[in-house]
């Protein structure tokens, strides 16, 4: 399995980047068997005269994103000895180890992330088993929610201009050096294009993890393009949309030179995002750590994917005002006044622009 840490601009072995990796998600086929086979069996779609199981009427991000946070549950359970190998695990989610679990995700996360957490360890509990009472956990999130507290994004926010041009000179650096290996070369350049495209394409992290060759990146007429199907996007609408040209010669670098030396292997996943520890598709959470550590090391400033979103709404915001629904448009939301409230940082960047301005001028007189 993929570690969930990869390495980012610096050189580490694979030993070093598996050290890292403490906390994980329990991947399906780890799973205890009846856990397994009951997500299995919730998730079987519908057939002639007979109904889709409980999830089967999820959208398979949602259905994904479940089983990773039930995993995270599990590893909790596995790494104190208490998943049981031939029982259904579901039936440790007692109030006495969702209360160590919450404990855990405190030392680590968000208080936006404990409540995420614990809500979807609850769906997926109830989805693995429905005849079990989880009513208890539901009276906990509501606590949970009272106390969250969304970190300010201000001081972590980047236009996307710089993220664009951050990603670039790391993919300039790693292909004119003559001290890299070939693998550090490619992780390099990787790296470089997750922030390059990231910025230019601020596409929710579920779908820029899963992005793979001839699927949800294709090439047409000479241009790359990200394709999403609607079963695969948060507001159920199919999102295509071009690559800027900018990144055509880079994609096609990194695909004929790059990614076979992270692959090792002439029969390479489709997956566009490869692990240089063992070639395989990196996961949800490698991705997310490999750009929070790269704009970290190049910007100075850990810029989570879903900053990007921030930066780009802002950005369009800043230097397109005249254009009121493109910030929307470039998140793929269905309402500008989501974007808005949630991701347009641009009126505050204007307002402080302007007041420097004033200050300027009252020093002049």
């Amino acid at each position: 399995m993929t570690s969930a840490r990869e390495s980012s601009v610096t050189i580490a072995s694979p030993k070093v980047e598996q050290a890292k990796d403490r906390v994980r998600s329990l991947p399906l086929d780890l799973w205890p068997e009846a856990d397994r086979n009951a997500w299995i069996s919730a998730c079987r779609p519908a057939a002639r005269l007979k109904r889709g199981g409980a999830a089967a009427h999820l959208k398979p991000i949602t259905r994904d994103d479940l089983a990773r946070r039930y995993g995270y549950f599990l590893d909790f359970l596995s790494r104190r000895g208490l998943l049981p190998p031939d029982k259904l695990a579901a039936i440790c989610v007692t109030p006495e180890n969702a209360e160590a679990y919450i404990a855990e995700l405190r030392e680590r996360v968000s208080s936006v992330t404990v409540y995420g957490s614990i809500y979807k360890l609850r769906r997926a509990a109830e989805i693995i088993a429905p005849d079990l009472d989880f009513a208890w956990l539901a009276e906990i999130e509501k606590d949970l929610a009272v106390l969250m507290r969304p970190r300010s994004k201000f001081d972590r926010m980047v236009l996307t201009e710089v993220l664009v041009q951050a990603g670039l000179t790391l993919i300039h650096e790693a292909e004119t050096s003559p001290n890299l290996t070939d693998l550090a070369r490619a992780r390099q350049v990787r790296n470089g294009l997750m922030v390059a495209l990231l910025g230019m394409c601020p596409i929710r992290l579920k779908n820029f993890a899963a992005l793979a060759i001839g699927r949800s990146v294709v090439e047409i007429k000479g241009r790359w393009w990200i394709v999403l199907a609607a079963s695969k996007t948060k507001e159920n609408r199919a999102d295509e949309r071009p690559i800027d040209e900018l990144l055509t010669q880079v994609i096609n670098r990194y695909l004929s030179q790059h990614r076979p030396v992270l692959a090792r292997t002439d029969d390479a996943p489709s997956a566009l995002w490869l692990s240089s520890n063992d070639g395989a598709p990196m996961s949800y959470t490698a991705v997310e750590s490999v750009i929070k550590a790269t704009t970290l090391s190049t910007v100075g400033v850990d810029v989570s994917p879903h900053l990007f979103r921030t930066s780009g709404a802002s950005s369009a915001a800043t230097h397109c005002g005249d254009n009121p629904h493109l910030a929307s448009a470039l998140l793929h939301h269905t309402h500008p006044g989501v974007t808005n409230a949630n991701y347009n940082r641009a009126p505050s960047l204007s307002a402080v622009e302007r007041l420097r301005q004033i200050v300027r001028q009252c020093e002049k007189k």
